[in-house]
């Protein structure tokens, strides 16, 4: 993926390991260029459930699948790609241009997202002509 600040990238997070297992760091604002405001993950999500569907005004994310997979649709209005996450060392950094669709999770995905900002309902595009009105 293109490291341009504008663009959804991938981090290749650094493991740390020996044989007791593996570590992995996420430090905002030095691993991560924003400072973690706000922590949550989706799990137990049902066969053939989408979550997401929305971008947003200010919000930047990363998104690490700790367990199991999912696949990542991004649209930024000029545009789309798919992203696998499979490992609990990569991670996808989403910008707030990025509407975004989360899809594919097998039954032991648990996907931890780390958020620049606290929850805010004003902050979400949740309809996509919206979202080309505002991005495109």
């Amino acid at each position: 993926m293109n490291n341009n600040a504008n663009e959804s990238r991938i981090i290749q997070l650094t493991e740390f390991g020996d044989e007791r297992g593996l570590l992995t760091v996420v430090e905002g604002s030095n691993t991560i260029p924003f400072e973690i405001k706000r922590v949550f993950y989706i799990y137990g999500t049902a066969n053939g459930v989408n979550r997401g569907l929305h971008a947003h005004y200010k919000t930047r994310q990363l998104l690490v699948s700790v367990s199991g997979s999912c696949t990542i649709s991004l649209d930024d209005t000029k545009r789309k790609k798919e992203v696998v996450l499979d490992s609990p060392s990569k991670a996808l950094l989403l910008e707030p241009n990025d509407w975004h669709e989360m899809y594919n999770f097998t039954p032991d995905c648990v996907l931890l997202v780390l958020a620049s900002h606290l929850y805010d309902s004003e902050d979400y595009i949740r309809d996509y002509s919206k979202f080309v009105e505002v991005y495109g």
